[in-house]
């Protein structure tokens, strides 16, 4: 999928993640901040480009703000926040389809 505009996903409370998207030109350009870097810093970048490679996301800026989210959170909204950017979030869409 193209990244079409800018779009967000997620919250800054504990426990979730936000997830900015932009158009990007050459590539993931992945900015990943989180209360729990040290622990699980390695987990959530592969988590965030195994997703964005599901959803066949070649170029994007995507920045990351990670409170302590689990996976399936961390998928969830690294998913709504392509759709989003892709204006496809307002089609009749199988949410977590694509996510395995």
């Amino acid at each position: 999928m193209q990244i079409l505009k800018p779009a967000v996903a997620g919250t800054l409370e504990s426990s979730d993640v936000m997830v900015t998207l932009e158009p990007g030109l050459d590539g993931i350009e992945l900015s990943l901040t989180s209360s729990v870097m040290n622990q699980y810093g390695r987990q959530i970048k592969k988590t965030v480009l195994e997703t964005l490679e599901r959803l066949e996301v070649k170029d994007a800026k995507v920045t990351v703000v990670d409170k302590g989210a689990l996976d399936c959170t961390i998928k969830a909204r690294v998913e709504c926040a392509v759709l989003r950017s892709c204006d496809k979030a307002d089609k009749n869409i199988d949410w977590g389809g694509v996510i395995r």
